[in-house]
């Protein structure tokens, strides 16, 4: 759907929706233990309607109440009798087809996933190399991918940086198996923070892991217990607020945690950085997900911003350095990019006055919107809706808070 800004400040007091990370690694937690679990606060997007599809598949069983999301565990050999496969439907979330891959040989001996968008051809690489080595059976026919066998305890070594998703799946898999396994990192771990996020989730239903110093240890024969908790709010969303309150009228925002183990929780610190003129150069290895919002800041700042460590962006929903550097130019700003960086001097105002093309890409999407606070004319967004892989409120919360929109898509 297209949806046309009209430039206006934003004003007022705003509250992102509850952590997708924590989401994802709450309900994985709850699936796998026996009994059942309460998760408050969660908030639904299109990614996580993809985990909650997966964990049912897998044998969970879910329902909404007033007091959150209710979610009984399956056994880990609940599955092993199935006939066929499960079959998930990932979306386009590469979380949920990362962390459910390991998790489903080791449940159910296997799966059959199915995604949507440029989801399939996102590097798997890691985990190919790694389960074939093992005799797992690993087919990819067009966009469905079939995996079965059944994980046996031992040495797993991974590639720590093409994405953290992988280690996140394995972390979740290991404990369940009767013997003890090592992780080995063979390479530097990239987005660092998100695993600490898996192994707090992780604690939180007793599951222990050890960190050594080439990767972990897993202790083998374990059982998660059911875990009652509320779902914190999201740095990685409320990013792009922080952005339109630099740009544009301070907003108050609401509902996160200065304490939280989100690594996007460093864009706080970026904003203050930024608010100082002069060339800066901020490194994204661990945070990539604050480049669309930081790009903005960057792009209307006094001086020059340097972007490093960002080339995983590539491998997004969108060639994500290619459609922020494309869509910033378009209206108006000056960036360059190169293989994993982006450069950009900052200018007053932006032109608008364009029509731009979301890609797809929820971070696209938002990020436009705030550049459209700061633009001269108004602008139009092709694909407007795909925030709802993420945010499906960001029209409505923009809407509050005086955004100008033609089209608008909330419920």
């Amino acid at each position: 759907m297209n949806l046309t800004i009209t430039p206006h400040p934003l004003r007022g007091r705003v509250t992102p929706p509850s952590s997708k990370s924590q989401g994802h690694r709450l309900l994985l937690a709850a699936a796998l233990a026996p009994g059942e679990s309460v998760l408050d606060g969660l908030a639904m997007s299109e990614d996580l309607a993809a985990t909650l599809r997966g964990i049912e598949a897998l044998g969970a069983q879910t329902r909404w109440m007033e007091d959150g999301l209710h979610v009984r565990g399956v056994e880990p050999a609940s599955g092993a009798g199935m006939a066929l496969p499960p079959r998930i439907d990932c979306g386009e979330s590469g979380s949920t087809l990362r962390f459910l891959i390991p998790l489903a040989l080791a449940v159910a001996g296997g799966g059959m996933f199915t995604g949507h968008g440029r989801l399939m051809r996102r590097p798997l690489e890691p985990y190919a190399e790694l389960f074939r080595a093992k005799g797992i059976d690993w087919r990819m026919e067009g966009e469905t991918l079939t995996v079965r066998g059944r994980l046996a305890p031992g040495d797993y070594p991974l590639r720590g940086d093409i994405s953290s998703q992988f280690v996140t799946g394995l972390l979740y898999a290991l404990p369940l198996l009767a013997g003890d396994s090592e992780l080995r990192l063979t390479t530097p771990l990239a987005s660092k923070d998100y695993v600490a996020m898996t192994l707090a989730a992780l604690r939180t239903a007793g599951i222990t892991v050890e960190e050594t110093g080439t990767g972990y240890h897993i202790p083998g024969g374990q059982q998660p217990h059911p875990i009652r908790q509320r779902v914190e709010g999201d740095w990685s969303q409320a990013a792009f607020w922080y952005a339109a309150s630099f740009i544009g009228e301070p907003l108050e925002i609401e509902g996160l945690d200065p304490h939280s183990l989100q690594g996007d929780r460093r864009i706080a610190g970026d904003y203050w950085t930024l608010a100082r003129p002069g060339t800066v150069t901020l490194d994204v290895t661990h945070c990539p997900d604050l480049v669309p919002p930081l790009a903005v800041m960057a792009a209307l700042r006094q001086g020059e911003t340097h972007l490093v460590g960002a080339g995983r962006l590539r491998l997004k929903e969108s060639d994500r350095l290619a459609t922020v550097t494309g869509t910033l130019a378009a209206l108006g700003a000056r960036i360059e990019s190169d293989a994993d960086s982006l450069t950009l001097r900052g200018v007053d105002s932006l032109a608008g006055g364009v029509t731009v093309d979301c890609s797809g890409d929820h971070r696209i999407a938002m990020m436009a919107a705030v550049a459209a606070i700061r633009c001269r004319a108004p602008v139009t967004l092709r694909g407007a809706d795909c925030v709802d892989k993420s945010y499906p409120a960001f029209w409505e919360d923009y809407h509050k808070l005086g955004g100008k929109l033609d089209g608008i898509l909330y419920r």
